[in-house]
């Protein structure tokens, strides 16, 4: 699968990064199949933002609200990796469901993953092509 990605929005999301680079930060992924047109920052509730995100729920139901009632489709969801690689963890295994993006920065890499059932990265995911553009 190829999913395109502005740059503009790519940048939108390492600069989020870089605000705390010693916890994960993580937002919303918004647009459509194979587009991914914009993001929401939301703020990281997890107890050790070290190692773990968990999406303020606040932002999350807000979108859900939002794509209800005509607004853009919630495609999925970006995190940092601080330290990491841009690759899917095995607590992201285990947290992700069937069908979303997950858009995960490390540094200055990027990286999507669709998860799915029996994908081939721990058994969760497969990875999609980004491709960036102007």
């Amino acid at each position: 699968m190829k999913c395109g990605i502005s740059r503009a929005v790519l940048d939108q999301i390492f600069a989020h990064a870089a605000v705390t680079p010693e916890e994960e930060v993580c937002g919303l992924l918004f647009g459509l199949p194979g587009r991914i047109e914009c993001v929401i920052p939301a703020a990281n509730v997890a107890i050790d933002r070290a190692r773990r995100f968990e999406l303020d729920p606040v932002v999350l139901l807000a979108a859900h609200k939002a794509a209800r009632m005509g607004g853009p489709a919630m495609i999925g969801h970006y995190h940092s990796h601080p330290g990491g690689t841009a690759m899917p963890s095995t607590f992201d295994a285990g947290e992700a469901v069937s069908g979303s993006l997950w858009l995960i920065v490390a540094e200055d890499k990027a990286g999507l993953f669709e998860a799915f059932d029996e994908g081939p990265i721990h058994q969760r995911f497969r990875q999609c092509e980004l491709e960036i553009g102007p």
